[in-house]
């Protein structure tokens, strides 16, 4: 069983986070001007197309890896460089050290490397007795403050000038100002004379160019380069992920590369280094560059059908950018050495378990990541597939082994909502929601007021409410998921009257249950495949040309994470990709299916505003439909600031991370009220329970529905 005590530690560390108003400041500025930015640098580009490209060509070179190796090992040292292999982080290492030794080297200067930071390569040089200093101004920031990076791409982005003010001053023993060019000028003058007397410049590499044996470096400041051609001896320790096969191939990552790390269209530097043989430097004429390759478990994954697609990083920091989790717990809480969505993974193949399994428990699945991931990398996924590993290593937690019984069993799962309803009666206020239990059990879930679960679910009403329709357009088999089946049965009802007004043949497979999503998000596989077979097997036999569904989350569950559930079974060979084609949301199926518009809705000018359900727009890929729906419906539509980022409800994850998710939760209320909107929709039942839950314990005037429900209401009859 995993160690409940280590997780409470865990949390603990990420409310000292979450208290730190201005590592909280510096990350909300920065995420929401990187969005701009990374939109005007994109802005001429198909940018799918260049991610695909991307991806590609990765794919291509983690396919014929050992053969890229062989060739870049050649026509590098056929230029004069001195490629070397290192199987893990240690032998590293050791190579590097060894180097040092035999070229009498005793003071290195160090660019910013991910690679030297997993190998953790400074503190093999401090028992070696070699002062290594960083020369980029944030890792050199940070190695003066004996921290790790905060951010891949930049590493001292929680630390504000006021803090690197009092550590120069610190450091130079002379007061200092905390204006940035000041800072900066120090910071140069102190680094300086540590160029001038390194014997040693340790880089990274961005890429590896079989074909040439060249590699390149793509930074913002000019050490890299001062790096590499002051100091006689040159070391470039890379990953043997950073291969590819031609130089056009290096050409697409350094295009993609700094437009997804930090929206510039071009970095200051890209360095290409492509040998040694016309280097001079030092009294012997001489310069020695050596490539050290790492594995450090690489090869790992290349073998893993699943998590080979990791090798398509080109270490842009992105995930890290847009994850509203790392907005609030910054780096050294959404990581170990390696930030962001990409380090929750990295960690486990390179760190192990221990360092991971905290770490992808605290992935809300937004999916913002693989969104705008630059190797088209399926994140989300990969996270909650290292905590299956992670479990089947140390055992389930006991809340997942709980629910897991549950959910094998439908007709368990739906009578213990059932008897729900009754046990609730001494908690239940006339407003439908439940008091909370006593501060002692519930205080970090007071955030929020919880509904109570329905007098009567859906699945009961259905027989007395299914309507008759003599001449259908279009046949829809109804998906409920478990809340609105059996808390906002509303939402469900709201479906039905509009559908029926619109000719809908209407079918509800009582044999459907939850769509699985809240136990694969606790990291059971093994349940949520067994509940896709139930749901499959619920809507195999009726005649529909659409499943739709009101909940955003099932709906995307439905249509990306059940074909990889269920692919290898044979018994869904033959049905399941039409089960998959069939599956639309809510807004989608009256949007596009049903095309209602303006003449079929008595509008009354309402303000309202939406929030759109993380699975919908990045999911599903929907972000118009419903938009243009309730403006449609006469509504006053006014568009709330980052309508789009998560709302912190992320199913079980708000109960894991209370703390957070509260945090989440007040952003986007602060977001809504700014508005003025009288009406927040959405497209989800669990963030209906978020929002309309702090909404209601703020005691806001703001309503919160379905968009379903505003539809229907204002329907001409």
């Amino acid at each position: 069983m995993q160690d409940a005590t280590s997780f409470s530690q865990y949390r603990k560390q990420c409310r000292e986070s979450l208290d730190n108003e201005y590592l909280r400041s510096a990350l909300d500025k920065f995420a929401v001007a990187y969005r701009t930015s990374r939109g005007n640098a994109f802005a001429e580009f198909d940018v799918d197309a260049l991610i695909k490209d991307v991806a590609d060509l990765k794919d291509v070179a983690v396919g014929e890896l050992d053969t890229l190796i062989d060739t870049f090992r050649q026509q590098a040292e056929s230029v004069g460089v001195q490629v070397h292999m290192a199987a893990d982080a240690e032998e590293a290492n050791r190579i590097i050290c060894d180097i040092a030794a035999r070229t009498g080297t005793t003071k290195v200067v160090k660019a910013k490397s991910m690679t030297a930071e997993e190998t953790l390569l400074n503190h093999a040089f401090e028992e070696h007795g070699i002062e290594a200093t960083e020369c980029d101004l944030g890792e050199w920031i940070i190695q003066l403050r004996h921290e790790g990076p905060s951010h891949m791409v930049m590493p001292a982005i929680h630390l504000s000038r006021y803090q690197v003010r009092d550590l120069f001053t610190e450091v130079t023993g002379s007061e200092q100002d905390e204006d940035i060019e000041k800072l900066v000028k120090v910071a140069r003058r102190e680094l300086r004379q540590k160029f001038a007397e390194a014997d040693m410049g340790i880089t990274g590499a961005n890429v590896a160019i079989a074909e040439t044996g060249t590699i390149a470096l793509v930074t913002n400041e000019g050490n890299a380069r001062l790096a590499t051609t002051l100091p006689r001896v040159h070391v470039a320790l890379m990953g043997i992920d950073k291969l590819v096969e031609r130089v056009d191939d290096a050409l697409k990552i350094i295009q993609v590369l700094t437009r997804n790390a930090t929206g510039q269209p071009i970095t200051s530097y890209v360095t290409w280094i492509g040998g040694a043989n016309e280097c001079a430097v030092g009294e012997d004429g001489k310069k020695e560059i050596h490539f050290v390759l790492l594995d450090n478990g690489r090869r790992e994954l290349i073998e893993d059908p699943l998590f080979s697609q990791v090798f398509r990083c080109v270490r842009c920091g992105a995930c890290a950018n847009v994850c509203p989790v790392y907005r609030l717990v910054g780096g050294h809480k959404m990581g170990h050495i390696y930030i962001g969505a990409i380090g929750l993974i990295l960690t486990y193949f390179f760190h192990g378990t221990d360092k991971a399994k905290h770490l992808v428990q605290n992935c809300i699945n937004c999916e913002a990541c693989k969104d705008i991931c630059a190797g088209g990398i399926d994140l989300p996924r990969l996270i909650k597939a290292v905590q299956v590993r992670i479990q089947e290593e140390e055992g389930e937690p006991l809340a997942s082994v709980l629910l897991g019984k549950v959910m094998r069993s439908r007709t368990l799962f739906h009578r213990l909502l059932r008897a729900a309803k009754y046990a609730q009666k001494p908690l239940a206020t006339s407003e439908g929601f439940m008091r909370h239990l006593p501060l002692m059990f519930f205080k970090e879930h007071n955030y929020k007021d919880l509904p109570v679960i329905a007098d009567k679910a859906f699945r009961d009403r259905w027989p007395s409410l299914k309507p008759t329709v003599d001449n259908p357009v279009v046949r829809a088999g109804l998906f409920s998921g478990c809340v609105q089946d059996f808390v906002y049965p509303e939402q469900m009802e709201a479906a039905v009257a509009l559908f029926a007004d619109h000719q809908v043949e209407m079918k509800f497979p009582m044999e459907q249950s939850c769509c699985g999503l809240p136990v694969q998000m606790m990291g059971n596989m093994a349940v949520s495949k067994e509940v896709a077979a139930q749901n499959v097997r619920a809507f195999i036999d009726e005649e529909v040309d659409y499943i739709v569904t009101l909940c955003a989350s099932c709906g995307s569950h439905l249509k990306h994470n059940y074909p990889a559930l269920l692919g290898d079974d044979p018994e869904f060979s033959d049905t399941l990709p039409g089960f998959i084609d069939k599956v639309i949301d809510l807004s989608s199926f009256v949007h596009d299916v049903l095309k209602l518009n303006e003449d079929d809705f008595s509008g009354d000018g309402l303000a309202a505003t939406f929030h759109s359900p993380c699975h919908l727009c990045r999911g599903l890929g929907v972000h118009e439909a419903p938009r243009n729906l309730i403006k449609a419906a006469g509504m006053d539509y006014r568009e709330a600031v980052e309508s789009e980022v998560c709302c912190g409800f992320g199913g079980t994850y708000s109960a894991k991370f209370p703390e957070l998710s509260e945090q989440l939760l007040k952003n986007k209320i602060d977001n809504v009220e700014q508005t003025g909107a009288e009406l927040l929709l959405t497209d989800c039942p669990g963030c209906v329970m978020q929002l309309r839950g702090g909404l209601h314990k703020k005691g806001s005037k703001v309503t919160v529905k379905h968009t379903i429900e505003a539809l229907s209401e204002r329907r001409k009859k």
